[in-house]
Protein backbone atom coordinates (compact mmCIF):
# COMPACT_ATOMS: atom_id res chain seq x y z
CA UNK A 1 0.00 0.00 0.00
CA UNK A 2 1.17 3.66 -0.81
CA UNK A 3 -0.18 6.87 1.04
CA UNK A 4 0.36 10.51 -0.22
CA UNK A 5 -0.09 12.38 2.58
CA UNK A 6 -0.86 16.06 1.80
CA UNK A 7 1.29 18.44 4.14
CA UNK A 8 1.25 22.46 4.26
CA UNK A 9 2.84 25.04 2.60
CA UNK A 10 5.80 25.34 4.57
CA UNK A 11 6.09 29.38 4.85
CA UNK A 12 2.80 29.89 6.48
CA UNK A 13 4.21 28.27 9.91
CA UNK A 14 1.55 25.96 11.13
CA UNK A 15 3.83 23.83 13.30
CA UNK A 16 0.76 21.57 15.17
CA UNK A 17 -0.28 20.86 11.50
CA UNK A 18 3.44 19.68 10.50
CA UNK A 19 3.63 17.63 13.45
CA UNK A 20 0.68 15.83 13.15
CA UNK A 21 1.79 15.21 9.41
CA UNK A 22 5.36 13.92 10.28
CA UNK A 23 3.64 12.05 13.05
CA UNK A 24 1.15 10.23 10.89
CA UNK A 25 3.65 9.59 7.84
CA UNK A 26 5.96 7.90 10.63
CA UNK A 27 3.32 5.76 12.10
CA UNK A 28 1.72 4.57 8.36
CA UNK A 29 5.96 3.51 7.55
CA UNK A 30 6.12 1.66 10.63
CA UNK A 31 2.83 -0.31 9.41
CA UNK A 32 3.96 -1.36 6.42
CA UNK A 33 2.65 1.72 4.43
CA UNK A 34 5.32 3.38 1.78
CA UNK A 35 4.47 6.89 2.30
CA UNK A 36 5.58 10.43 0.73
CA UNK A 37 4.35 13.94 2.02
CA UNK A 38 3.70 16.18 -0.86
CA UNK A 39 3.52 20.26 0.22
CA UNK A 40 2.93 23.67 -2.03
CA UNK A 41 6.44 24.67 -2.57
CA UNK A 42 7.23 28.74 -2.57
CA UNK A 43 7.71 29.84 -5.83
CA UNK A 44 5.87 33.25 -5.95
CA UNK A 45 5.99 33.60 -1.90
CA UNK A 46 9.74 33.11 -2.13
CA UNK A 47 10.54 36.16 -4.17
CA UNK A 48 9.51 38.17 -0.97
CA UNK A 49 11.18 38.75 2.49
CA UNK A 50 9.35 39.17 5.61
CA UNK A 51 9.45 42.38 5.91
CA UNK A 52 6.59 42.48 3.10
CA UNK A 53 4.71 39.75 5.37
CA UNK A 54 1.38 41.55 3.44
CA UNK A 55 2.85 40.64 -0.66
CA UNK A 56 3.99 37.20 0.88
CA UNK A 57 0.45 35.94 1.75
CA UNK A 58 -1.21 37.12 -1.30
CA UNK A 59 1.82 34.85 -3.60
CA UNK A 60 1.62 32.39 -1.02
CA UNK A 61 -2.45 32.11 -2.22
CA UNK A 62 -0.80 31.90 -5.93
CA UNK A 63 1.35 29.05 -4.73
CA UNK A 64 -1.44 27.14 -2.86
CA UNK A 65 -3.86 27.51 -4.71
CA UNK A 66 -3.21 28.06 -8.33
CA UNK A 67 0.01 26.09 -8.69
CA UNK A 68 -0.12 23.01 -6.36
CA UNK A 69 -3.45 22.19 -7.88
CA UNK A 70 -1.77 21.98 -11.11
CA UNK A 71 0.96 19.91 -9.57
CA UNK A 72 -1.33 17.68 -8.01
CA UNK A 73 -2.88 16.86 -11.09
CA UNK A 74 0.15 16.28 -12.87
CA UNK A 75 1.31 14.01 -10.49
CA UNK A 76 -1.37 11.87 -10.32
CA UNK A 77 -0.92 11.23 -13.76
CA UNK A 78 1.84 8.71 -12.93
CA UNK A 79 1.45 4.89 -13.86
CA UNK A 80 2.66 3.75 -10.39
CA UNK A 81 -0.58 6.32 -8.71
CA UNK A 82 -2.98 4.83 -10.99
CA UNK A 83 -2.66 1.35 -9.03
CA UNK A 84 -5.50 0.57 -6.64
CA UNK A 85 -3.37 0.38 -2.99
CA UNK A 86 -3.10 4.20 -3.58
CA UNK A 87 -3.86 6.47 -1.16
CA UNK A 88 -3.99 10.27 -0.99
CA UNK A 89 -4.63 11.82 2.27
CA UNK A 90 -4.69 16.03 3.11
CA UNK A 91 -3.64 16.48 6.52
CA UNK A 92 -5.34 19.68 7.39
CA UNK A 93 -8.92 20.28 6.65
CA UNK A 94 -7.99 24.23 5.73
CA UNK A 95 -6.29 22.56 2.65
CA UNK A 96 -9.89 21.21 1.83
CA UNK A 97 -10.39 22.69 -1.77
CA UNK A 98 -6.90 20.20 -2.74
CA UNK A 99 -9.81 17.17 -2.48
CA UNK A 100 -11.04 19.02 -5.46
CA UNK A 101 -8.19 17.62 -7.21
CA UNK A 102 -7.60 14.25 -5.59
CA UNK A 103 -9.24 11.05 -7.27
CA UNK A 104 -12.46 11.08 -4.69
CA UNK A 105 -12.36 7.21 -4.17
CA UNK A 106 -8.83 6.98 -3.43
CA UNK A 107 -9.16 10.82 -1.21
CA UNK A 108 -9.57 11.66 2.58
CA UNK A 109 -8.87 14.08 4.88
CA UNK A 110 -8.47 15.22 8.70
CA UNK A 111 -10.62 17.58 10.30
CA UNK A 112 -9.04 18.94 13.09
CA UNK A 113 -11.34 21.99 14.33
CA UNK A 114 -14.10 23.55 12.92
CA UNK A 115 -13.12 27.31 14.16
CA UNK A 116 -12.09 29.21 11.81
CA UNK A 117 -15.00 28.19 9.75
CA UNK A 118 -17.64 28.58 12.41
CA UNK A 119 -15.79 32.20 13.06
CA UNK A 120 -15.95 32.82 9.24
CA UNK A 121 -20.04 32.16 9.73
CA UNK A 122 -20.03 34.29 12.46
CA UNK A 123 -20.50 32.17 15.46
CA UNK A 124 -19.29 34.26 18.48
CA UNK A 125 -18.75 30.66 20.28
CA UNK A 126 -15.37 29.90 18.19
CA UNK A 127 -13.73 33.29 19.67
CA UNK A 128 -12.28 33.22 16.13
CA UNK A 129 -12.74 36.67 14.18
CA UNK A 130 -12.57 36.80 10.55
CA UNK A 131 -11.66 39.38 7.83
CA UNK A 132 -14.30 39.71 4.90
CA UNK A 133 -11.58 37.97 2.98
CA UNK A 134 -11.18 35.29 5.44
CA UNK A 135 -15.10 34.71 5.69
CA UNK A 136 -15.04 34.33 1.85
CA UNK A 137 -11.88 32.06 2.24
CA UNK A 138 -13.51 30.14 5.11
CA UNK A 139 -16.86 29.26 2.97
CA UNK A 140 -14.56 28.01 0.28
CA UNK A 141 -13.08 25.34 2.65
CA UNK A 142 -16.07 24.52 4.56
CA UNK A 143 -18.04 23.23 1.11
CA UNK A 144 -15.35 21.22 0.19
CA UNK A 145 -14.89 19.83 3.27
CA UNK A 146 -18.74 18.74 3.87
CA UNK A 147 -18.19 16.92 0.31
CA UNK A 148 -15.33 14.84 1.18
CA UNK A 149 -16.37 11.15 1.11
CA UNK A 150 -14.12 9.96 3.54
CA UNK A 151 -13.11 11.99 6.94
CA UNK A 152 -11.06 11.61 10.07
CA UNK A 153 -12.58 14.25 13.04
CA UNK A 154 -10.12 14.45 16.28
CA UNK A 155 -12.76 14.73 18.42
CA UNK A 156 -16.31 13.59 18.49
CA UNK A 157 -16.95 17.11 19.39
CA UNK A 158 -15.46 18.72 15.93
CA UNK A 159 -17.34 16.16 14.12
CA UNK A 160 -20.52 16.55 15.96
CA UNK A 161 -19.97 20.80 15.33
CA UNK A 162 -19.11 19.66 11.17
CA UNK A 163 -22.60 17.66 11.30
CA UNK A 164 -24.43 20.51 12.67
CA UNK A 165 -23.12 22.67 10.06
CA UNK A 166 -23.71 20.74 6.99
CA UNK A 167 -27.51 20.44 8.38
CA UNK A 168 -27.56 16.62 7.05
CA UNK A 169 -26.32 13.33 8.86
CA UNK A 170 -22.67 12.06 9.25
CA UNK A 171 -21.72 10.74 5.82
CA UNK A 172 -20.82 6.66 6.05
CA UNK A 173 -17.05 7.56 5.53
CA UNK A 174 -17.17 9.97 8.49
CA UNK A 175 -15.80 9.13 11.75
CA UNK A 176 -13.50 10.18 14.74
CA UNK A 177 -9.84 9.18 15.08
CA UNK A 178 -8.45 10.88 18.18
CA UNK A 179 -4.78 12.13 17.58
CA UNK A 180 -1.93 10.13 19.22
CA UNK A 181 1.32 11.79 20.69
CA UNK A 182 3.38 13.46 18.47
CA UNK A 183 6.46 12.53 20.05
CA UNK A 184 7.41 11.28 23.57
CA UNK A 185 6.06 12.28 26.72
CA UNK A 186 6.83 11.18 29.99
CA UNK A 187 7.69 11.89 33.49
CA UNK A 188 11.13 13.16 34.16
CA UNK A 189 13.14 12.51 37.72
CA UNK A 190 13.56 15.53 39.76
CA UNK A 191 17.57 15.77 39.30
CA UNK A 192 16.19 14.80 35.51
CA UNK A 193 14.13 18.01 35.15
CA UNK A 194 15.99 20.05 37.11
CA UNK A 195 18.75 19.43 35.39
CA UNK A 196 16.89 20.52 31.84
CA UNK A 197 15.62 23.85 33.28
CA UNK A 198 18.84 24.84 34.21
CA UNK A 199 20.29 24.23 31.09
CA UNK A 200 17.58 26.17 29.60
CA UNK A 201 17.99 29.13 31.82
CA UNK A 202 14.98 28.59 33.99
CA UNK A 203 15.10 29.05 38.04
CA UNK A 204 11.68 30.59 38.68
CA UNK A 205 10.46 29.69 42.21
CA UNK A 206 8.47 26.70 42.98
CA UNK A 207 5.75 25.86 42.76
CA UNK A 208 4.60 26.85 39.52
CA UNK A 209 1.44 26.34 37.30
CA UNK A 210 2.36 25.60 34.12
CA UNK A 211 0.17 26.76 30.62
CA UNK A 212 1.26 25.70 27.42
CA UNK A 213 -0.01 27.26 23.97
CA UNK A 214 -0.09 31.16 22.00
CA UNK A 215 -1.58 34.18 22.98
CA UNK A 216 -4.68 34.15 21.07
CA UNK A 217 -7.83 35.20 22.78
CA UNK A 218 -9.38 31.73 22.92
CA UNK A 219 -6.47 30.38 24.91
CA UNK A 220 -7.72 32.07 28.06
CA UNK A 221 -4.53 33.12 29.23
CA UNK A 222 -5.40 36.18 31.63
CA UNK A 223 -7.62 33.12 33.46
CA UNK A 224 -4.36 32.05 35.68
CA UNK A 225 -3.75 35.77 36.58
CA UNK A 226 -7.29 35.91 37.99
CA UNK A 227 -7.24 32.41 39.24
CA UNK A 228 -4.25 33.13 41.31
CA UNK A 229 -5.29 36.33 42.21
CA UNK A 230 -8.80 35.01 43.65
CA UNK A 231 -6.45 32.13 45.80
CA UNK A 232 -4.60 35.27 48.04
CA UNK A 233 -2.01 33.85 50.24
CA UNK A 234 -4.00 30.33 50.09
CA UNK A 235 -1.42 29.62 47.14
CA UNK A 236 2.24 31.40 46.87
CA UNK A 237 3.95 30.38 43.41
CA UNK A 238 4.57 31.02 40.09
CA UNK A 239 2.79 31.37 36.81
CA UNK A 240 4.65 30.12 34.08
CA UNK A 241 3.48 30.85 30.47
CA UNK A 242 4.85 28.64 27.78
CA UNK A 243 4.87 29.68 23.87
CA UNK A 244 4.59 32.49 22.31
CA UNK A 245 5.90 35.89 23.72
CA UNK A 246 3.81 37.60 26.61
CA UNK A 247 1.95 40.30 25.05
CA UNK A 248 1.41 43.62 26.62
CA UNK A 249 -2.30 43.64 27.95
CA UNK A 250 -1.39 40.44 29.19
CA UNK A 251 1.44 41.98 31.43
CA UNK A 252 -0.31 44.90 32.43
CA UNK A 253 -3.06 42.93 33.97
CA UNK A 254 -0.83 41.04 35.88
CA UNK A 255 0.74 44.43 36.92
CA UNK A 256 -2.94 45.64 37.67
CA UNK A 257 -3.44 42.81 40.35
CA UNK A 258 0.10 42.93 41.84
CA UNK A 259 1.06 39.66 40.26
CA UNK A 260 3.77 40.98 37.40
CA UNK A 261 6.92 39.64 39.92
CA UNK A 262 4.85 36.11 39.74
CA UNK A 263 4.87 35.85 35.80
CA UNK A 264 7.21 34.03 34.18
CA UNK A 265 7.64 33.39 30.25
CA UNK A 266 9.47 30.72 28.34
CA UNK A 267 9.19 31.37 24.70
CA UNK A 268 9.33 28.34 22.50
CA UNK A 269 10.56 25.57 24.32
CA UNK A 270 12.37 23.07 22.26
CA UNK A 271 10.46 19.57 23.60
CA UNK A 272 12.85 18.47 26.45
CA UNK A 273 12.58 21.82 27.91
CA UNK A 274 8.61 21.66 27.42
CA UNK A 275 8.65 18.00 29.17
CA UNK A 276 10.54 18.72 32.20
CA UNK A 277 8.16 21.64 32.77
CA UNK A 278 5.63 18.92 32.79
CA UNK A 279 7.43 17.58 35.06
CA UNK A 280 7.74 19.85 37.28
CA UNK A 281 4.99 21.65 37.34
CA UNK A 282 2.32 21.64 40.57
CA UNK A 283 -0.43 21.86 37.71
CA UNK A 284 -0.96 22.33 33.80
CA UNK A 285 -3.73 24.98 33.63
CA UNK A 286 -5.86 24.74 30.32
CA UNK A 287 -8.70 27.27 30.43
CA UNK A 288 -8.92 27.31 26.75
CA UNK A 289 -12.52 28.76 25.17
CA UNK A 290 -12.22 26.70 22.26
CA UNK A 291 -10.48 23.70 20.62
CA UNK A 292 -10.78 21.15 18.49
CA UNK A 293 -8.81 18.54 20.18
CA UNK A 294 -6.24 19.67 22.95
CA UNK A 295 -2.57 18.26 22.41
CA UNK A 296 -1.48 19.34 25.70
CA UNK A 297 -3.96 18.15 28.13
CA UNK A 298 -3.03 14.79 27.29
CA UNK A 299 1.04 15.63 27.05
CA UNK A 300 0.70 17.16 30.06
CA UNK A 301 -0.57 13.67 31.53
CA UNK A 302 1.48 11.74 30.43
CA UNK A 303 4.28 13.29 32.24
CA UNK A 304 2.54 13.42 35.58
CA UNK A 305 1.34 16.46 36.07
CA UNK A 306 -2.53 17.22 37.06
CA UNK A 307 -4.54 19.28 34.82
CA UNK A 308 -7.31 21.48 35.57
CA UNK A 309 -9.25 22.43 32.17
CA UNK A 310 -12.45 23.79 30.86
CA UNK A 311 -15.80 21.93 31.59
CA UNK A 312 -16.30 22.60 27.93
CA UNK A 313 -15.62 20.19 25.24
CA UNK A 314 -13.72 18.83 23.52
CA UNK A 315 -11.71 19.27 26.63
CA UNK A 316 -13.41 16.45 28.79
CA UNK A 317 -13.78 14.31 26.01
CA UNK A 318 -9.69 14.46 25.86
CA UNK A 319 -8.97 13.99 29.32
CA UNK A 320 -11.08 11.12 30.16
CA UNK A 321 -12.34 12.60 33.34
CA UNK A 322 -9.08 12.20 34.00
CA UNK A 323 -8.63 16.12 35.04
CA UNK A 324 -10.44 18.46 37.03
CA UNK A 325 -12.89 20.33 35.18
CA UNK A 326 -14.27 24.24 35.55
CA UNK A 327 -15.74 27.22 33.83
CA UNK A 328 -12.86 28.76 31.87
CA UNK A 329 -15.03 32.50 32.67
CA UNK A 330 -14.74 31.52 36.33
CA UNK A 331 -11.38 31.88 37.83
CA UNK A 332 -12.77 31.27 41.60
CA UNK A 333 -13.51 27.93 40.10
CA UNK A 334 -10.35 27.08 38.70
CA UNK A 335 -8.74 28.52 41.87
CA UNK A 336 -11.24 25.87 44.29
CA UNK A 337 -9.69 23.35 41.45
CA UNK A 338 -6.37 23.60 42.40
CA UNK A 339 -7.06 23.70 46.36
CA UNK A 340 -8.59 20.46 45.84
CA UNK A 341 -5.60 19.33 45.18
CA UNK A 342 -4.05 20.23 48.07
CA UNK A 343 -6.39 17.72 49.44
CA UNK A 344 -4.81 14.27 50.92
CA UNK A 345 -4.15 11.54 48.43
CA UNK A 346 -5.83 13.74 45.51
CA UNK A 347 -2.91 14.82 43.39
CA UNK A 348 -1.45 11.38 43.07
CA UNK A 349 -4.90 9.88 41.63
CA UNK A 350 -5.49 12.54 39.19
CA UNK A 351 -1.75 11.61 37.87
CA UNK A 352 -2.44 7.41 37.88
CA UNK A 353 -6.27 8.23 36.29
CA UNK A 354 -4.19 10.82 33.84
CA UNK A 355 -1.13 8.15 32.88
CA UNK A 356 -4.05 5.52 32.69
CA UNK A 357 -6.00 7.96 29.96
CA UNK A 358 -2.77 8.66 27.88
CA UNK A 359 -3.24 4.64 26.64
CA UNK A 360 -6.45 5.49 24.50
CA UNK A 361 -3.67 7.91 22.30
CA UNK A 362 -1.18 5.57 21.58
CA UNK A 363 0.14 5.93 17.83
CA UNK A 364 -0.78 2.24 16.71
CA UNK A 365 -4.56 3.08 17.42
CA UNK A 366 -4.78 5.58 15.61
CA UNK A 367 -2.70 4.26 12.47
CA UNK A 368 -5.04 1.19 12.65
CA UNK A 369 -7.81 3.44 12.11
CA UNK A 370 -6.33 5.41 9.39
CA UNK A 371 -5.82 2.14 7.47
CA UNK A 372 -9.17 1.32 8.02
CA UNK A 373 -10.71 4.86 6.54
CA UNK A 374 -8.71 3.84 3.42
CA UNK A 375 -10.49 1.18 2.69
CA UNK A 376 -6.89 -1.19 3.13
CA UNK A 377 -7.63 -2.91 6.42
CA UNK A 378 -10.65 -4.22 8.47
CA UNK A 379 -12.08 -2.28 11.44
Amino acid sequence: MRIILIGNYPPDGQESMERFAQMLDAGLRNAGAATEIWRPVPVFGARVGATNAGYRKWLGYLDKWMIFPLVLRWRQRRPALQESNVRFHVCDHSNAPYLAHLDPQRASITCHDVLAIRGGLGYADAHVVASRLGQTLQKWIFRHLSQARRLASVSQFTLRQLVELTGAGPLAGWRVIHNAFNADFEPLSPVAREAVLHRAGLSFPAPFLLHVGSGLPRKNRSLLLDMVHALGNRWVGTICFAGEPLDEALLAHAGALGLRGRVASVVKPDHTTLVALYSACEAFVFPSLSEGFGWPIIEAQACGAPVIASNIEPMPEVSGGAALHADPTDASAFAAALLALQQPGARDALVQQGFANCRRFETTYMVRAYLNLYGLVPA
